[in-house]
């Protein structure tokens, strides 16, 4: 079996959905934390502006504390040129573009049309060319609420076009959790087969309950990159009734136990889920944390020995 290796988006994408701001000391701490489970990469904010997402406005500060884990890539999103310019003054390992291949999404959440932001996203490439990897997130890859499914070859056109700009990596998101295994299946056969020389990073939300079962089917095709979130907290504000990303610790728990390495340390990352409900002042959707790994045995009812003993 290959190695899986995961990436966390919760100080991102998790808590950029947040209502009630996190101080800035909480998330350098959580980071640090999860920087010692054995991630592959951690998505630790966005260099937007602060006035479009205020619960990431600490972004140089978080950057500037966090203790870098060798081994560790620590990426953040960039949506323009200046917010570029600020990540490569942080040291970011890495930039992430993001935009949808539906463009009513592209224009709801992004305010401008898709071929617009690709000459924006474009630009970035050209600015930081040679000075740090890019990779690329293409939303709904998987469907829109607004369209219905994205057809799969228009997700591979946008695909390809960042690919001929020398990205390093491309992700394919399910952004508003329309995916299920069949479809999740199909996407990535066509992604090895076109775009096997990159870093390709699948990105699942659990918005209808078929997360896990889509990271099953893309894993079983061969991917080798997943994104996830602690406690499964995220969601898009474009998708009514959204849930979280996939929650982290339960997909890395499934893994394991069917047999994959991923390089985390389960039990440090449960010890790690279990205090977030207090960092973010709510219950969280994740479940081994809450019920514990399925290696975690329990003694038997005092009543269990007495009937061995009447039917010994």
């Amino acid at each position: 079996m290959n190695r899986i290796l995961f990436n966390e988006v919760v100080t991102r994408d998790g808590f950029q959905n947040e209502p009630d701001f996190i101080p800035t000391d909480a998330k350098v701490a959580l980071i640090d934390e999860l920087s010692r489970c054995g991630y592959a990469k951690v998505e630790v904010t966005s260099f937007t502006s602060p006035k479009a997402i205020p619960m990431l406005r600490d972004a140089e500060e978080v950057m500037g504390r966090i203790r870098r884990v060798p081994g560790v890539e620590y990426t953040v999103l960039v949506p323009n040129v200046r917010g570029a310019e600020r990540a490569m003054e942080s040291h970011a390992d890495e930039l992430n573009l993001v935009m949808s291949t539906s463009e009513t999404h592209n224009l709801a959440n992004l305010r401008m049309p898709r071929e617009k932001s690709f000459e924006g996203l474009k630009a970035v490439i050209d600015l930081v060319a040679g000075k740090a990897p890019v990779n690329v997130s293409l939303s709904t890859c998987f469907g829109c609420p607004m369209e219905g499914e994205v057809p799969q070859e228009e997700v591979l056109r946008w695909a390809a076009r960042f690919a001929d700009l020398g990205v390093r990596g491309l992700t394919i998101c399910d952004t508003t959790g329309m995916a299920h295994p069949a479809q999740v299946a199909r996407m990535c056969e066509a992604l090895q087969r076109r775009f096997g020389h990159l870093q390709l990073t699948l990105h699942f939300h659990n918005t209808r309950g078929m997360g896990l079962a889509n990271v099953l089917a893309a894993v079983q095709q061969g991917i080798t990159r997943l994104d996830g979130s602690l406690g499964g907290l995220g969601g898009c504000p474009y998708a009514p009734g959204a849930t979280g990303n996939i929650c982290s610790e339960d997909a890395l728990h499934m893994l394991q136990a069917m047999g994959y390495e991923t390089g985390v340390d389960l039990d440090r990352l449960l010890a790690v889920a279990r205090r977030l409900p207090e960092i973010v002042g709510h219950e969280v959707p994740g479940q081994v944390a809450k019920a514990g790994p399925i290696s975690d045995l329990h003694p038997a009812p005092a009543s269990v020995a007495e009937l061995r003993r009447a039917f010994a």
